[in-house]
């Protein structure tokens, strides 16, 4: 997977594949291989290239902020691409709520037929260690929910249809 993140205002290219249970991460074409732990909520324990870290995560609207060896850094998070631009936002007509990355379904947050508006929480989903919620991309109703809590997914799974 693809993504572009913002570290406290520099721009980063992030690419993560799994590999043998592991990660390889790579920033602007440097790669490392991490091993993700949870160590308890919000905090993960991360063994980057040998080296263990321990650090704080809280979620904010954009991303995260990151808690390590006593500074903080705001990590701003872009739509996810697979190697190509991020999908243009839908103004009408049925629209597919797909998982950006491999991951388990933590939590379904609507049934179908809700009315929901742009940014709504639909969908919590685990990936890498972290949660992430997945948001309606425009206003709309829930047609349908494919997804169930506790299913492992793939990446581009179709998730929830929205009408």
């Amino acid at each position: 997977m693809i993504f572009d993140a913002q570290v406290d205002g520099h721009d980063v290219r992030v690419e993560v594949q799994r590999r043998d249970g592991r990660y390889v991460v790579t920033l602007d074409g440097e790669a490392a291989e991490v091993d993700l732990l949870a160590a308890g909520v919000g905090f993960v324990s991360a063994i980057i290239e040998g080296a263990s870290y321990e650090a704080g995560l809280e979620r904010h609207k954009d991303g995260y902020r990151v808690h390590l060896d006593g500074d903080v850094l705001d990590v701003a998070l872009a739509d996810a691409a697979r190697g190509a631009a991020p999908a243009p936002r839908v103004a009408s007509g049925p629209t597919q709520v797909t998982a950006p990355m491999p991951g388990k379904i933590v939590r379904v947050l609507v049934e179908p037929g809700v009315q929901v508006e742009a940014g709504r929480g639909l969908i919590v989903m685990e990936a890498m260690k972290m949660e992430n919620e997945l948001r309606a991309p425009r206003a709309g109703r829930v047609r349908e929910i494919i997804a169930r809590d506790g299913q492992a997914v793939e990446a581009g799974a179709l998730l929830a249809l929205l009408d």
